[in-house]
């Protein structure tokens, strides 16, 4: 079948190891489906592949993407749910220390069909095409879950979203905004902040400039570049989500004084589990919001979708369409 594959790694030009070409088609064991896929979206998680982070030289060639959308073999209209964990773990999916992402141990989504366990499907409702639902698992997904599961957000209250322009970060804003939360957003380009403010944002600024309000809550997905300012910009009792580092892990100052002075709670968040991608659809079908797909590449074309997201030319989701 065809596929979009990481064959060999590298750290620093990450694309010459992505081929488009042929894979083997897969055989679905007891209690999987086979998905038709009709559209995939593509993440910075994609890109980390191919540096050779989070993906072992023994697992290549493998077949690359988290997300899609599709058929599965009675040909209803399907969302994949792209965390595969121990079938025998009750708890919390993103708890699951026995959990991985489609195309870390398992084939991935960027092919004319993937294998995933039975439960890992999520009905898509007629409202959301194929290109919208392929943006939720992973990107969506992870901002439903920072927003109201790990940063227990509420009606009123006040966030700051740190790096505009990603599709987590426009999904947080867009969520936030649909949830009654005031929305600020960050970015160092214009032409984002004046996007990130037709999305929904109440306000927003330069990358580190001061607020003219103490936040409830950051919605941390860049890291190091942006770590001080978050840690400086929350009111006493405040809280920081993380569930990135796209600029880097490392920080030359992690605030702590701030942290035991003001008393602030720092929360990861990972991904997000099958009932709340779920939640997440039913709230996208009932709200009418819907994701913003920066562009559409057929998957023969990938190598343009990983070459714009490698440059940071994205606003919004990158869908590979079959």
């Amino acid at each position: 079948m065809f596929a979009v594959y990481a064959e060999t790694f590298s750290f620093d030009d990450p694309l010459s190891g992505l081929v488009v070409g042929e894979r083997p088609d897969p055989e679905a064991p007891d209690g999987w489906a086979t998905v038709t896929v009709k559209a995939a979206s593509l993440n910075h998680h994609d890109l980390w592949s191919l540096r050779g982070v989070g993906l072992r030289e023994e697992s290549l060639p493998m077949i690359l993407g988290c997300d899609a959308a599709g058929l599965d073999e009675d040909g209803n209209e399907v969302v994949v749910h792209g965390v595969v964990g121990d079938p025998r773990w009750t708890g919390d999916e993103a708890d699951d220390p026995g959990r991985s992402l489609l195309s870390e141990r398992h084939q991935g989504t960027f092919a004319e069909k993937v294998i995933v366990p039975h439960r890992n499907l999520v009905p898509k409702p007629a409202s959301l095409s194929f290109e919208e639902a392929a943006c939720l698992p992973t990107a969506w997904l992870t901002a439903y879950r920072m927003l109201f599961v790990q940063g227990a957000c509420k009606p009123g209250e006040t966030v700051l979203v740190q790096g505009a322009g990603g599709g987590v970060a426009t999904a947080l804003i867009m969520l936030g905004r649909a949830a009654g939360l005031t929305v600020l957003a960050t970015s160092r380009d214009e032409a984002k902040r004046d996007r990130a403010r037709e999305l929904g944002a109440h306000d927003v600024f330069e990358s580190g400039a001061r607020l003219p309000v103490r936040v409830d809550a950051v919605m941390e997905t860049v890291g190091k570049a942006t770590w001080t300012h978050s840690i400086r910009s929350l009111r006493p009792g405040g809280r920081i989500v993380i569930s990135g580092t796209t600029s880097g892990p490392d920080v030359s100052d992690a605030g702590l004084t701030h942290v035991f002075f003001k008393q602030l709670s720092i929360i990861g968040s990972t991904m997000g589990t099958r009932g709340e991608l779920d939640a997440l659809v039913k709230l996208l079908d009932a709200t009418g919001v819907r994701p913003l797909i920066d562009r559409t590449v057929p998957m023969d074309q990938a190598r343009e979708g990983f070459a714009a997201m490698a440059e940071g030319d994205v606003f919004g989701k990158i869908v590979f369409t079959r």
